[in-house]
């Protein structure tokens, strides 16, 4: 058994639990004699510039505190990343030792369905508009050298497309949830048999209609004059105010109402972060 653990970038970095993981790689009582460390670095947090995130030229600098070795390799080329997972592979099974693979590559669209990452990183992503994806790249080079040809291309692909289709459709006749089966420590005072938690009581935290329409308002406006905003954000701000309008909220204006009524009480609320600076939250 080989364990193989996948990171982002920026979490590789960035999160705490990798260091601490690396630590225990080599003691007696917690080693897994050696993980591969996989690094998917699309060289971008969420929306985080690297020079913002660490502060190390690499996101897998963090591996060195245990010595364990750190392939960079360009994820455009699968045969060289191929190879160097090879190379890993062999050195975790002859030494016992942790080793990383740093897969340089990019994103090719935003964070989620909602990012549009031209708003933060404008010059790189007219970059990334311009690559040819990785599998057209590999794809034409093996048709060139005529290891396959193109209608060995296409039926793979169509194969594919067949496997993901037929598991989407066999997919819609799973009916039952079956909660428990997720929960990998049920509670015993928590939840009742069939997984679902038991009926709690909270002191009420409605607040008046009048006051969810102020914030709002407020949380759809601009509090300075003659600001030049962005057109993507004004559609967001013009949709807010016409969900207020319409008596209906989603998940971002459920939380602004949450932290203008808490403000509203003489409360303060502090956010932080780079998530927050855009606006994400």
């Amino acid at each position: 058994v080989m364990s193989i653990l996948l990171h982002g970038d920026a979490a590789f970095a960035g999160q705490g639990v990798v260091y601490e993981t690396f630590h225990l790689s080599d003691l007696p009582s917690y080693t897994t004699n050696g993980t591969i460390h996989v690094v998917v670095n699309n060289q971008i947090g969420f929306t985080t510039d690297p020079r913002m995130a660490r502060s190390s030229p690499y996101p897998t600098d963090v591996a060195r505190v245990v010595n364990a070795p750190i392939f960079h390799v360009n994820a455009d080329d699968p045969e060289a990343v191929m190879y160097v997972c090879n190379v890993a592979a062999e050195w975790r099974n002859t030494f016992n030792k942790d080793v990383v693979v740093d897969l340089v590559c990019y994103r090719r669209r935003g964070h989620n369905e909602m990012d549009e990452p031209m708003f933060t990183q404008p010059l790189m992503y007219k970059q990334i508009h311009k690559q040819v994806p990785v599998l057209k790249k590999y794809a034409d080079k093996l048709i060139a050298d005529g290891t396959v040809t193109l209608q060995e291309f296409e039926e793979e692909i169509a194969k594919y497309d067949r496997i993901c289709e037929e598991a989407y459709t066999r997919s819609k006749d799973n009916k039952i949830l079956h909660i428990k089966h997720w929960l990998d420590s049920p509670w015993p005072g928590f939840f009742n048999v069939d997984g679902e938690p038991k009926s709690m009581s909270c002191p009420p935290t409605g607040i008046s209609e009048e006051m969810l329409t102020h914030i709002g308002n407020v949380a759809s406006s601009v509090p300075v004059e003659d600001f030049k905003i962005h057109s993507g954000l004004s559609r967001i701000l013009k949709a807010r105010s016409e969900m207020t309008k319409n008596r209906v909220v989603d998940w971002a204006l459920a939380e602004y109402m949450a932290f203008g009524s808490v403000l509203k009480e003489g409360i303060h609320v502090r956010l932080s972060g780079q998530d927050v600076e855009r606006g994400t939250f």
